[in-house]
């Protein structure tokens, strides 16, 4: 007689609920089996821990920064709806055409505002933003260096950002006419002011201007755009006049400065927005943009190529992406070789204990134990042992992450990379472990089966044991050959970096130490900083030990400013032409100081500059980029900016060509 359908049914839930207990059981009795062998074994089990330690920690710190450079969401509401208008990330201002174009100028942005109706909102923001010096109003005597960037009233209601205290900017703080009013960051708040909610409607002068803070943004918000030295304070756009006065931006139609993201309507798409705003762009750069009637021959010629692409930002403005995407894969590409180099150590390891014990399981196979029990304990071991590396190396990728910071952005806090592990890190972790023991497990378990058990307790089973060795054999190849190709690499970069430091910069880097200092004209008036600095040079020669000291805006190898340049009786350079050159401000004593060399004419002196006509050192490099056919510049003129200027330096020197950029 046929059993009823919902006895059959029963009797399967019953099976399968008695299957899983048993699969329970047996995977409880291997973890306390697990256990009791590492107890058995503690040098074993430290050195296995500590190897994989290294390996997972490695990798996880360097998926870490990965995560957060190249995969992360910015942390605002809704970030599928963001979209980036443009897709260069060329940084600060640009002058000319940009082909791919990331950077707009305002009357091109207001342009951009009428002609993209799928957005609710469209903001702009400073592209590179700028130091302010800042202080509290009536509290503060010394002002602040504080990083900040203009931006439109609407730039925190786009990205959907509430504040933490106070409010956000608002349309209506974003005129003209409008009072000023700024946002500060969580991070200046309780690092500069501890928190203190009074900060809140205060007023702070910001580069010798009045301004009240309204706001503070939230926890963990770095702006949009993650870079080392994320903005602490935002400005209202249309505040840029009054801070940067005769310099400003904000009204010029040839200087490119800021960028651009939308949020889309709901049902909204981009299709074919790309091609709209680039008909639109070429006939704007053709008709509208202002450029000299010299260079409109060269805009036309370049013009198919000028492109507005549409692009996803709900990761931001990803320039860091940019400039360390590459070098982050390969690091992560060097980890897992380590990583794997880990696995074939610990599995020798593990394999030399299967050895040990193959006669225990040669006899756990003569009394009945099947195969798949005894893989499934030996992989579970591996797991467990995996596991417990990768606690270890958790701890490894925190520290690893700091060291990493430092190294990087010479800082171990960056309020945009948090070196503590997330939920993605720490899912990565966990499956890079498990798999970790699986791959270092299998060899062993499979071995562990190999064994006959008669031969394997009478103690004499050669194909065992030659087996084992070949196995060991295989892995010990594979640790070798994976070492050399990481010592290869090792001695091509130790390689790059000794040829690195042995170049040559054009100056003496030898007992050289860099002071850099922040005298905002809030604290310090022009009129001071002369003598400010002239006493500051005195002191620092009257230490002991110090022979020399310098000035200058700009340090050799770090960040400095470019102009246009333009000579009497030449013709006025394209935009496309090398036309550019770098400059710094000096002290006469600058170049003695860092061992440049001056080649012809002389150096600075106390009585160039203030009220006497311009001059100008140059290098060797401006001699022939420009004097091309003259063998003696010296007291010849040029300008920089703009044509009218072509006359208002004289050379009165040319100094040997130095790096003050990129080494």
């Amino acid at each position: 007689m046929k059993k009823p359908d919902y006895l059959t049914r029963t009797e399967q839930n019953r099976n399968g609920f008695r299957s899983s207990f048993v699969s329970v059981q047996n995977l409880l009795s291997d973890l306390r089996y697990a256990f009791r062998q590492f107890r058995l074994s503690p040098v074993f089990t430290i050195t296995a821990i500590l190897t994989l330690a290294l390996g997972i920690g490695g990798t996880t710190a360097i998926f870490s920064l990965i995560h957060t450079v190249m995969l992360r969401s910015l942390p605002v509401s809704d970030p599928a709806t963001l979209y980036r208008i443009g897709d260069g990330t060329d940084c600060c201002v640009e002058g000319g055409p940009q082909d791919r174009w990331g950077m707009f100028t305002f009357p091109f942005f207001e342009k951009l505002k009428a002609a993209t109706p799928e957005f609710e909102e469209l903001a702009a923001f400073q592209a590179s933003g700028m130091r302010f010096s800042v202080r509290r109003a009536s509290v503060e005597r010394a002002a602040r260096a504080v990083r900040g960037e203009f931006v439109t009233g609407n730039y925190f209601s786009t990205f959907g950002i509430r504040p933490f205290a106070g409010r956000m900017l608002r349309d209506g703080d974003d005129r003209a006419d409008a009072a000023p009013v700024a946002v500060i960051s969580y991070n200046v708040w309780q690092n500069s002011y501890a928190g203190d909610p009074s900060v809140v409607g205060s007023s702070f002068i910001i580069e010798d201007h009045p301004f009240t803070i309204v706001g503070v943004s939230p926890p963990g918000f770095y702006g949009e755009t993650l870079r080392s030295e994320p903005p602490d304070v935002w400005l209202p756009l249309q505040q840029e006049p009054m801070v940067n006065g005769q310099s400003s931006l904000l009204r010029q139609s040839v200087s490119a400065w800021l960028r651009v993201i939308g949020r889309l309507r709901p049902g909204a798409t981009v299709d074919g927005m790309s091609a709209r705003l680039t008909a639109m762009l070429r006939n704007w750069l053709k008709n509208d943009a202002g450029f000299p009637p010299a260079w409109m021959s060269e805009i036309n010629r370049v013009l198919p190529k000028q492109v507005i692409n549409v692009i996803p930002a709900g990761a931001g403005v990803q320039a860091m992406k940019e400039d360390y995407g590459t070098s982050l894969r390969i690091l992560l590409a060097v980890c897992c070789l380590v990583l794997l180099i880990a696995c074939a150590n610990v599995a020798n390891l593990i394999l030399a204990r299967s050895m040990a014990r193959r006669s225990q399981t040669a006899l756990r196979l003569a009394i009945g134990a099947s195969v798949r029990r005894v893989i499934a304990q030996s992989l579970t071991e591996s797991v467990l042992l995996a596991l417990l590396g990768g606690l270890a190396g958790l701890v490894v990728a925190k520290i690893a992450g700091r060291i990493l910071m430092v190294l990087a952005f010479h800082s171990d806090h960056l309020v945009a990379i948090d070196t503590n592990p997330s939920i993605p890190v720490l899912s990565f972790a966990i499956a890079l472990s498990v798999v970790t023991g699986i791959v270092f497990g299998m060899a062993p378990a499979w071995f562990a089966t190999r064994a006959d058990p008669v031969e394997a307790l009478r103690g004499a089973n050669r194909s065992t044991r030659d087996g084992s060795s070949m196995s060991r054999q295989v892995l010990l190849i594979l640790q070798a050959t994976l070492s050399v190709v990481l010592i290869a690499g090792a001695a091509m970069l130790t390689r790059s970096l000794s040829n690195l430091e042995r170049q040559t910069f054009g100056f003496d880097t030898r007992n050289r130490i860099e002071i850099n200092l922040n005298s905002p004209p809030a604290t310090y008036p022009v009129e001071r900083l002369i003598p400010l600095y002239r006493d500051l040079q005195r002191r620092l020669e009257s230490i002991p030990g110090v022979e020399k000291a310098g000035l200058s805006m700009y340090n050799p190898l770090t960040d400095n400013w470019g102009e246009l340049i333009f000579v009497p009786g030449h013709r006025a350079p394209q935009f496309n032409e090398n036309a550019v050159s770098s400059w710094d401000r000096l002290s006469p004593s600058f170049f003695d100081t860092i061992g440049q060399k001056i080649v012809r004419g002389r150096g600075f002196t106390e009585a160039d500059g203030g009220s006497n006509a311009p001059v100008a050192i140059v290098n060797e490099t401006f001699a022939r980029r420009f004097y091309p056919n003259e063998s003696d510049i010296i007291d010849k003129r040029f300008g920089i900016d703009l044509p009218e200027n072509a006359g208002m330096y004289r050379i009165v020197g040319i100094v040997k060509d130095a790096k003050y950029f990129d080494p």
